[in-house]
């Protein structure tokens, strides 16, 4: 796993799927916030991992609720297509918290990358979850020698120690998300 940009003729096409995930996401119609308005930083996430599945396999550990569930969460909601669900239920019992409800998806090329909008966890939830426009993650699958490269990008996020707390716990989620995606691609 590494936190290295793309290099080589992809760092602009990774740039521009960023540049075009993020107005994806701020054209999405959401309900205003009721928490002040912050400033988004400069700060993104980002986690790579190597897989050794084809693009189409990779895209499908996003896509497919089945593959969702063996190494992202308890019980997936996916509608692979502009607008349709992205939604994610770690207690599928407690619908609406620790879930990704009501996030839709922004912008996909299937095998090339998918862009959603993100809800955090319980404790982010009252001020994280009612931001217009919410965080947003960016997904894109670059073809490798015996596999595929897959990038996450997940930009969004506001400036105050408390944004900070969530997008510090948040990128540990995605390390560890990403080691389980990279033990249980390599066992099929």
């Amino acid at each position: 796993m590494t936190h290295d940009i793309i290099h080589s003729g992809q760092s602009l096409r990774f740039y521009l799927l960023l540049v075009v995930g993020a107005v994806a996401a701020s054209s999405q119609n959401v309900t205003p916030s009721r928490n002040p308005v912050l400033p988004v930083t400069d700060k993104v996430i980002h986690v790579s991992a190597f897989v050794p599945v084809s693009p189409a396999r990779a895209w499908a550990y996003f896509t497919d609720n089945a593959l969702l569930q063996s190494w992202l969460t308890a019980s997936a909601d996916v509608e692979p297509k502009v607008g349709g669900k992205y939604e994610l239920f770690w207690q599928p019992d407690d619908r609406e918290n620790n879930s990704t409800i009501g996030c839709r998806v922004t912008a996909l090329a299937p095998e090339e990358f998918i862009a959603f909008q993100w809800r955090s966890p319980k404790q982010f939830k009252p001020f994280a979850n009612t931001a217009d426009p919410l965080t947003h993650v960016v997904v894109t699958f670059i073809p490798e020698s015996n596999g595929t490269r897959v990038h996450l990008i997940h930009s969004g996020w506001r400036s105050s120690p408390e944004w900070e707390e969530a997008r510090i716990w948040q990128e540990r989620a995605w390390i560890g998300a990403f080691k389980e995606l990279e033990r249980v691609a390599s066992k099929r």
